[in-house]
């Protein structure tokens, strides 16, 4: 298996709860740290949002391998910026046994 090629700067953000000023709360995003990644995309569809037609694209992110509980670990429910482009974490995975790899399955929305 060849080694990945780490050629984009990804931010990790982690979803922080905030007031909305009306007694409820809303979703705001801090960084967490930057990951070099290697971006892979998967397969794509278009699905109605809110606001009319969404292209929704699955993207495999590979970046370095870190320790279980480690704040540059990245978990489900996280998400990569690069850009402009964002990137929600599903699911992470080793990418083999001595965990010098991480693969996170992401999803892309993107207005159509």
């Amino acid at each position: 298996m060849s080694a990945p090629v780490l050629n984009r700067a990804l931010v990790l953000e982690a979803p922080v709860p905030a007031p909305d000023g009306a007694g409820g709360l809303t979703e705001t995003w801090t960084a967490l740290g930057s990951l070099w990644g290697e971006l892979r995309p998967r397969t794509g569809r278009e699905v109605t949002g809110e606001a009319g037609a969404v292209a929704v694209n699955a993207v495999r992110v590979t970046v370095r391998g870190a320790p279980q509980g480690a704040s540059n670990r990245p978990v489900a429910g996280q998400r990569f910026r690069c850009g402009e482009r964002i990137f929600r974490i599903l699911a992470v995975t080793e990418r083999a046994p001595d965990g010098m790899y991480l693969i996170c399955e992401t999803r892309e929305e993107v207005a159509a």
